[in-house]
């Protein structure tokens, strides 16, 4: 007995050895990155790469071995994702990395694949993400103002970055480290909002670039759409086409750290697509000009789950036409076509690393060649089976196909294309031409009635049936004053002041008192009462005496709804609704959110009435989800 209970010490002592073992291991021996003016260099050696955006947040943690494993068989090297400052610390000092905002395990599956990782750690990243990425508490640290030159704001900006990066190090998750982070991103496109700041916004891109840099991470930092980024900052382009992009310094390479294969959707507006074939056309062409990194915004777009999607009006799919769509399966054929198209560019890989810059050779009005040579007086790089001749093809015509000629054969070369010749001769692949499949995704309503039918019929038969999950339930919510915590005071109150962004919902109650003589006075003019509010965000539902009697959806819209009130004393409900806050553009902190400025009754009898400065009682939230 005793030999036994030894024994399964011995082995419980083993087994976590072995699981500390690999909660420290090394993915990668331990290797520098830096960069010079054609490409970043791991290990010593340039490298032309394809990155994979994906956002851990909108995955759930079962699916993230999944998504990593069929990013990597499509051709990526590198997965990049933000970091969500909001829901790392939704309460100030109260740090938060479980679940699917287990942000070290999602970095350890990364590297555990043999994949590298570009973290974007902003902290403001859009991303239509609430409130950009904010916690939204950070709009009542006292005198603070967003993403400008702000002692306030820097002072929280620099302590969420520093613990990031410190819990990377902490995890030894750095290349130098035998981790897979090869890079990492501070701010996000502030060169669209800088203006809006003045002096102020160009010393608050210094200053973040000093205390990034100051952080001792060890690995390149970028900043994208910033045009001033300041010394030992990649300045990187974000956008559908980026082949033309320069940088704003002659010492660092062209990075593409935002392609748009799609386009995030907004409540009632249309699913946006965009085709393999220009996708792919546009990669090739910014490998055939000198780009060196590409990472794809989405590969994997996912969902926004609970309350993140940002705004306002966006739906909670994130889908964004991306090569693995929201449920982790694959978009073919654009997950396919690429994939055929990354394998193209490795065959490149030796000829596009070794040359500074292409050869350029017109072959037509708007057609055009790079070829990219090996000198071979360069020593180090470990592609012996590649090609030292690549050349890329270009037919920027979207028309009309070409024939050209190019070191003595003609190539047939589609409108809006791209043909890719690893050994300067053999066309391996063609943007414009398709190989891979088309996927029909089709739910499996597993129903024997549907086994012996056409899947014509199957179809008219699904259209016939209600598929309504038994788990929806219809409620009914209370128009008035239910909650413990419901309060009164003078005036409007700003909704996100009122809620912190706890509820989507905040009630506005007050009570009107109407007289004979204001009845008498509608009835003789023949006109009804006016309620104007000057200015209203997202949804407004106006309830008198427990009736709705009207909705109004808009972003900052004015509000004019006439109104029907009984004599004697009618309560005036107000129900305002955030879909989502804004995530993009400069002063974030100050667009808030339900009303602003004036809201008023016209048409009474002694004049107009000023409810801004009313008693009002206000709750937050549902009762029915409460």
């Amino acid at each position: 007995m005793g030999a036994s209970r030894a024994l399964l010490q011995c082995l419980l002592s083993l087994c976590m050895i072995i699981e500390l073992a690999a909660a420290t291991a090394n993915f990668f021996k331990p290797f520098n990155v830096s960069y010079d003016h054609r490409a970043l260099i791991i290990d010593g050696d340039r490298r032309m790469l394809i990155s994979a955006g994906i956002h851990y947040p909108r995955a759930t943690p079962e699916m993230w071995p999944d998504l990593i494993a069929k990013s990597k068989e499509g051709g990526a090297d590198v997965i990049q994702t933000y970091v969500f400052w909001g829901a790392h610390e939704p309460v100030r000092g109260q740090y938060y990395f479980e679940g699917r905002y287990d942000l070290v395990k999602f970095v350890k599956l990364v590297g555990s694949s043999g994949l590298y990782l570009h973290l974007r750690i902003g902290p403001y990243v859009c991303a239509e993400w609430n409130f950009g990425g904010f916690p939204v508490w950070l709009r009542d640290v006292p005198g603070i103002e967003f993403r400008t030159d702000n002692v306030p704001f820097k002072d929280e900006m620099q302590r969420f970055v520093k613990k990031i990066v410190e819990l990377m190090r902490e995890e030894m998750l750095f290349s130098w480290q035998g981790g897979p982070i090869i890079m990492l991103q501070i701010e996000n496109e502030y060169g669209d909002v800088e203006s809006s700041y003045g002096q102020r916004g160009k010393e608050y891109v210094k200053w973040a670039a000093r205390m990034a840099l100051g952080l001792g991470a060890g690995v390149p930092w970028v900043m994208c759409k910033q045009l001033d980024a300041p010394d030992n900052i990649i300045n990187a382009c974000n956008g559908y086409y980026c082949d033309g992009f320069k940088t704003n310094s002659n010492n660092t390479p062209v990075l593409w750290t935002e392609d748009w294969d799609g386009w995030y959707t907004k409540w009632g507006g249309r699913l946006p697509h965009r085709p393999a074939e220009d996708l792919a056309f546009a990669v090739a062409r910014f490998f055939q000009r000198g780009g060196s990194f590409q990472n794809y915004y989405m590969y994997f777009g996912g969902t926004n789950f609970n309350r993140t999607s940002g705004g306002p009006f966006y739906i909670t799919s994130y889908d964004y036409d991306a090569p693995i769509d929201e449920y982790g399966l694959l978009s073919e054929p654009k997950w396919g076509h690429l994939k055929d198209l990354h394998t193209a560019i490795k065959l490149c890989e030796a000829a596009l690393v070794a040359a500074d810059s292409p050869q350029y050779i017109k072959l037509g009005p708007k057609q055009e060649a790079h070829v990219y040579h090996v000198d071979l007086q360069t020593g180090g790089l470990k592609y012996e089976n590649q090609s030292r001749c690549s050349a890329f093809l270009a037919n920027i015509d979207e028309r009309k196909a070409a024939d050209v000629t190019f070191r003595g054969q003609t190539y047939n070369l589609p409108p809006w294309s791209v043909s890719i010749l690893p050994d300067c001769r053999n066309t391996v692949f063609n943007t414009a031409k398709v190989a891979a499949q088309t996927s029909i995704k089709m739910v499996d309503f597993d129903l024997p009635l549907f086994s012996n039918i056409s899947v014509h019929q199957q179809f008219m038969v699904r259209n016939e049936v209600s598929y309504i999950s038994k788990s929806w339930m219809t409620v009914k919510e209370p128009i008035g004053v239910w909650s413990e915590n419901a309060f009164t005071v003078q005036g409007i109150l700003e909704h996100l002041n009122v809620t912190k962004d706890y509820s989507d919902y905040l009630w506005y109650i007050t009570r009107i008192y109407v007289s004979d003589d204001d009845i008498s006075f509608w009835e003789e003019k023949k006109v009804r009462p006016t309620l104007t509010i000057d200015s209203m965000r997202d949804v407004l539902r106006i309830f008198i005496n427990g009736q709705l009697i009207g909705s109004v959806i808009g972003h900052w819209v004015k509000v004019v709804q006439p109104v029907q009130f009984v004599q004697g004393y009618n309560d005036l409900v107000l129900l305002s609704q955030t879909v989502g806050l804004q995530n993009y553009g400069a002063f974030l902190e100050k667009d808030g959110a339900g009303f602003r400025d004036q809201i008023k009754l016209t048409g009474f009898r002694n004049g107009d009435m000023d409810l801004s400065k009313s008693s009002w009682t206000y709750q937050v939230g549902l009762r029915v989800s409460s």
